[in-house]
């Protein structure tokens, strides 16, 4: 059997995934990092984007923006304002997110605020795709 650790997608309302996981491949901010058993302990900021999980031998993608990960040697826990499961996300729902990620570009007064809408459209322009 292979090694697992806890993970956990939490979202302000509830628990959204939780379980044991083999493997989890998150969109953080400087670049995608897969986290596996054992993993050194570390915080980071998610960019908007899909997180890729092999929970209890199924794979599972879950669109997330405004998230952060805490990660332990046996145990990943995300924080996420919005999480989607990609097999859930709609034709509809996709247009939906895009226009907000492109209101959000155009009212954007900082770098920062301009990365992030621009990860979120490019992300959700790979999903409608």
């Amino acid at each position: 059997m292979a090694q697992t650790f806890t993970f956990e997608l939490v979202s302000p309302e509830k628990v959204l995934l939780a379980g044991e996981a083999e493997q989890v491949l998150l969109p953080g901010a400087e670049g995608d990092m897969t986290i596996l058993p054992g993993h050194s302990p570390l915080i980071s900021t998610l960019r908007p984007g899909v997180i890729d999980v092999v929970l209890n031998g199924a794979k599972s993608r879950i669109y997330v923006r405004q998230a952060f990960a805490q990660v332990e040697p046996d145990r990943l826990t995300v924080l996420a304002e919005k999480a989607v499961d990609v097999a859930e996300l709609s034709s509809a729902a996709i247009a939906v997110e895009l226009s907000t990620a492109e209101t959000e570009l155009a009212q954007a007064k900082t770098d920062e605020q301009r990365l992030t809408a621009n990860q979120a459209i490019a992300t959700l322009s790979a999903l409608k795709g």
